[in-house]
């Protein structure tokens, strides 16, 4: 019995599977064919049209200019995302000041707030001080996660001992000093689940950097691949194939950091 529920368990995994990976699969065919093939029929063998899309692809677009600017966005981003959201969250976790509840209340509220409602007071401001058409409005935004904050939290309230840290305060240790060389290490795996959802929202950003950058040669991957399609015609094949494209970091990511977070989890748990 036991034996019979584990295939009916793997059956049900496989046909999960083979649901996601169906959208990867149609992208991955779309992009071999014509624009005939694409809008007529349903694809399921490559075709042989995969470097004349390429070709027009490129002919349209700086598709590798566009690759390095997100680049350029997606990791400066992230990063600040990482170090602030856990500096942030160190300190509403382990001080105490007044208002530190109501504080993190006011912070985790404002996740409920949607960002285009801002998106006209947030213009005005960056064409008052004169960076539009500038990566900063793109990037020093991220200092402010409010779901980063609200997610290293959790993790320091259950994996930062506050033994470690009055030990730290023994030993002369500055604030600065414990949190880069002590708090941070212990995070290392809520980090980097959290640089994953930091990188992706990064990479395919679209809506700010379109209103933001006005500089063809300076928009990201996801904006230069939506200018591909005009209002009277569609490319669909140079389209599959950006969208490959701009695909492909974000599955190497994964993979690499899911592995990281698995092994760091297992690693953590044999220690304790």
């Amino acid at each position: 019995m036991k034996k019979f529920a584990n295939i009916i368990l793997y059956v049900f995994l496989i046909i999960i599977m083979l649901l996601c990976l169906i959208p990867f699969y149609s992208m991955l065919i779309s992009s071999t064919h014509d624009n005939t093939s694409i809008t007529t029929k349903l694809l399921v063998l490559p075709g042989n049209n995969f470097l004349d899309n390429y070709a027009r692809l490129m002919q349209t677009v700086n598709v590798w200019r566009g690759f390095l600017n997100s680049t350029i966005i997606a990791i400066s981003s992230t990063a600040l995302t990482l170090y602030f959201s856990a500096l942030a969250a160190y300190g509403f976790s382990k001080f105490q000041f007044y208002g530190r509840d109501s504080l993190f209340a006011f912070v985790v509220a404002t996740m409920m707030i949607p960002g285009q409602l801002g998106i006209i007071g947030f213009y005005k401001l960056m064409n008052d001080i004169g960076l539009i058409n500038s990566y900063i409005p793109l990037i020093i935004p991220s200092i402010a996660n409010a779901f980063g904050i609200f997610f290293m939290k959790q993790m320091c309230d259950t994996a930062v001992p506050n033994e470690i840290i009055e030990a730290s305060y023994v030993d002369g240790c500055g604030e600065l000093r414990l949190f880069n060389s002590i708090v941070l290490p212990m995070l290392l795996p809520a980090l980097a689940a959290l640089g994953i959802l930091s990188f992706i929202g990064a990479w395919n950003s679209f809506l700010m950097p379109l209103i933001i950058l006005i500089d063809n040669s300076l928009q990201p991957l996801p904006v230069m691949i939506a200018s591909v399609r005009t209002q009277f015609t569609a490319d669909y094949g140079a389209q599959y194939v950006g969208i490959l494209i701009s695909v492909i970091p974000i599955i190497i990511i994964f993979s690499i950091s899911s592995r990281w977070i698995m092994n760091s989890v297992s690693i953590g748990a044999v220690k304790g």
